[in-house]
């Protein structure tokens, strides 16, 4: 058995048992959701297993009162199969204030025609994490010498020493995913993790969203599609064009956007909302969502492609590679209680990652291979956006930051302050 690796959502974890009596961790299926609930967990009801599923479905009708009982806090997995547990966990840590401690784990969202079952939304009573696959630095492959709470405090790195990662080694990772069950397996062992992800999305996981049996062929061709666009803010039209480029029958917009909810349903795609500054300017922002999966891995192996084939593709290798930093931004971002926003207008000016902080205090990020020339692209990028925001009554962002793939060192640009620093040198 694999030694447990400990997971940012722990410390998450510990600090909402002080005060929330019910924790609800989503996220997507082999993120190691369970595994970490388990860390904090006294006693379990695994609503899943095969052999006890009938018996919790059986005593949720006479007697969810039994159900409710055991050692605190009791972990409930897969909770949304028997969705009047919501309603009953909010009553009892209503009633028990000072003993019930509830931890439900999900993969999925409860499907619509279950929702009806749940009469209260649970304010104030459950508190909610979001899981992704691993970031760097919770897999041991960020050195973490710059702190993401750190820069939002004023604390810029001098000079200081990520991780040493070749670029192979990063489309290794990139294409692994971080995936509990692939770090630290040999590569055969490892990609095979992230196939076997897609391979069960579009078998069976899809109509665990809302009980709507789906075609795996067209659920392979939109997981491919997504693939392609990811990083962008394409429409469903085009999504439609990629999907039927070679497929002989038709499929409708409506039957795209159904499908698409469900990979958001079961946290397979997790979308980058726009930010919308408070200027007054002639270019129109745009507002759509910037297209990713959780993970980079479900993308590369969508479309078949190895750690090699990246090596010789670069420009959709940086791609890849912006949804992996998506993912660890996000991760981040979470533990200050903030959020990863993208940027783009009419006039093509855009910036990869706003980070926005609870209290309003932002950050501009680029994203980028490495490389001097990549990295001049970037300044270039960020100083123009920064000539947008300034002088329009907006706030100087806290940082700004190229986040690299490879680099020794994370340091700040004597000639303007902007930080670069490689993916293996960052942590919350």
């Amino acid at each position: 058995m694999k030694a447990y690796l400990p997971r940012i959502a722990d410390s998450m974890i510990t600090e909402r048992l002080s005060y929330a009596g019910a924790i609800l961790i989503e996220g997507p299926k082999w993120c190691g959701k369970t595994t970490t609930c388990e860390q904090h967990a006294k006693s379990a009801a695994y609503i899943s297993d095969p052999s006890k599923h009938d018996y919790y479905l059986d005593m949720a009708r006479m007697n969810m009162q039994k159900l409710l009982d055991g050692a605190q806090p009791r972990l409930f997995d897969e909770w949304q199969e028997i969705p009047e547990l919501w309603d009953a966990i909010r009553f009892a840590v209503d009633h028990n204030e000072e003993d019930a401690h509830f931890l439900l784990t999900g993969s999925a969202v409860v499907p619509k025609k279950n929702r009806q079952k749940i009469r209260h939304s649970g304010t104030g009573r459950f508190s909610r994490i979001r899981m992704r696959p691993m970031s760097l630095w919770e897999s041991g492959e960020s050195s973490g010498v710059v702190g993401i709470s750190d820069l939002f405090s004023g604390k810029v790195p001098q000079f200081e020493e990520s991780r040493k990662t070749e670029l192979d080694e990063m489309a290794f990772i990139v294409c692994r995913g971080g995936w509990p069950n692939a770090v630290g397996r040999g590569e055969r062992a490892a990609l095979r993790v992230s196939r076997d992800y897609c391979e069960s999305i579009a078998e069976s996981d899809m109509s665990r969203a809302d009980d709507v049996v789906r075609d795996p062929v067209r659920v392979r061709r939109l997981l491919r599609s997504y693939a392609r666009l990811q990083g962008t803010q394409t429409s469903l039209a085009a999504i439609r064009k990629d999907m039927t480029a070679n497929d002989i029958g038709d499929i409708g917009e409506d039957t795209i956007y159904s499908y698409i909810d469900a990979l958001s349903r079961i946290f397979v795609v997790e979308n980058v909302g726009a930010w919308t500054p408070s200027i007054r300017a002639k270019t129109a922002i745009r507002s759509s969502d910037t297209r990713y999966f959780t993970d980079p891995s479900i993308a590369t192996a969508a479309l078949g492609a190895k750690p090699g084939d990246l090596m010789n593709d670069l420009r959709s290798f940086g791609m890849f590679f912006e949804t992996l930093c998506m993912r660890d931004l996000r991760i981040y971002m979470d533990v200050v209680d903030g959020s990863v926003r993208h940027y783009r207008d009419q006039t093509g000016l855009e910036c990869d990652a706003v980070l926005e902080n609870f209290n309003g205090d932002y950050a501009l990020v680029e994203i980028k291979l490495g490389g001097e020339r990549l990295v001049e692209e970037g300044v270039r990028s960020l100083n123009a956006y920064w000539k947008l925001l300034a002088g329009k009554k907006m706030r100087k962002p806290v940082f700004r930051m190229i986040l690299t793939a490879v680099g020794d060192y994370a340091y700040v640009r004597k000639e303007d302050g902007i930080i670069v620093c490689p993916i293996s040198a960052l942590k919350p």
